[in-house]
């Protein structure tokens, strides 16, 4: 099998979080791949990518290069930000697939990455110390934050095992994150930083919109089905209909009352969660919950 072959395998079988972490990755080695010849070339660094897929702070830019509200999201120039971004996706992915569906996660990375990108345009045009101050935003930063908020809320006591050594709640991670966007406002990177506080944000109202039954993000998903094809491979048993079974019994299908009855396992599963820890749960409670999550 052929390198490409295998990537291209690999890529079919990960998981939706994994695509990403594919595709931010592909991104990165393109662009890194055409700068490169294009300074042997000429002896100049190229900026095109920054200007036209990077987000402006500047409203009258944003008129003309509306993409750079998503595009942004998939952007990195530098290896460490990257695999930055990327670990911290890999592990907070998994975590969040335990609570949520595949087309949730496409959710809530691209409303976190749009939430944050408008908070950080706002920014630059409201606060004294941003104005006149010219700025791009780039990464996706804010979107795995977005992620990891969301799944802290969820289950903010759900215990990650470092390195066999620490155990850390949720939460803890999470408030560690928020505290030290806050203290390097003053410092440095100040959108960047607000930009992250609002992927946060977002990943913690969405969830609890979503614990309220009323799912913030449904309106988007019919945009990601047809503006994102690279990813229909994996939410396309999500999005689909899958009621099947026709005959109703007091007005409800087999299919429903079998979603219905997940539903409610999967509620049962996240109080205990919340209660006493994802460690308490049987073998049985979490294959349950992984297979729920996918």
């Amino acid at each position: 099998m052929s390198l490409v072959s295998d990537l291209k395998y690999k890529y079919k079988i990960a998981p939706i979080h994994e695509k990403f972490i594919f595709v931010n990755i592909g991104i990165f080695a393109i662009i890194a791949i055409i700068n490169a010849v294009f300074f042997l070339g000429t002896k100049q660094h190229l900026t095109f990518f920054a200007e036209y897929l990077a987000l402006p702070e500047s409203l009258s830019k944003i008129l003309y290069r509306f993409w750079t509200i998503i595009t942004y999201n998939f952007l990195h120039f530098g290896l460490r930000h990257l695999l930055g971004n990327m670990i911290a996706l890999y592990y907070f992915g998994r975590i969040f697939l335990t609570f949520f569906s595949v087309k949730q996660f496409i959710n809530y990375y691209f409303l976190g990455g749009i939430f944050a990108g408008l908070i950080f345009i706002a920014s630059y045009n409201v606060f004294p110390a941003l104005i006149n101050e010219n700025a791009i935003l780039y990464g996706a930063s804010a979107s795995v934050f977005a992620i990891l908020l969301g799944a802290t809320t969820r289950s903010p006591n759900y215990e990650l095992n470092l390195f066999g050594v620490f155990r850390l709640k949720l939460w803890v991670i999470a408030t560690l994150y928020v505290i030290s966007f806050i203290a390097l406002i003053p410092l440095a990177n100040t959108g960047g930083e607000l930009a992250h506080l609002g992927g946060a944000l977002l990943g913690y109202i969405y969830t609890k919109q979503l614990d309220k039954g009323h799912d913030i993000g449904k309106g988007f998903e019919s945009i990601i089905a047809r503006i994102m094809p690279l990813f229909e491979r994996s939410t396309s048993k999500n999005l689909k209909t899958v009621y099947k079974d026709k005959s109703k019994v007091g007005g409800y299908t087999k299919g429903e009352f079998n979603e219905f009855n997940n539903q409610k396992k999967i509620d049962i599963i996240l109080d205990k969660i919340s209660k006493s820890g994802y460690e308490s749960l049987s073998a049985e409670e979490k294959e349950f919950l992984f297979k729920a999550g996918k």
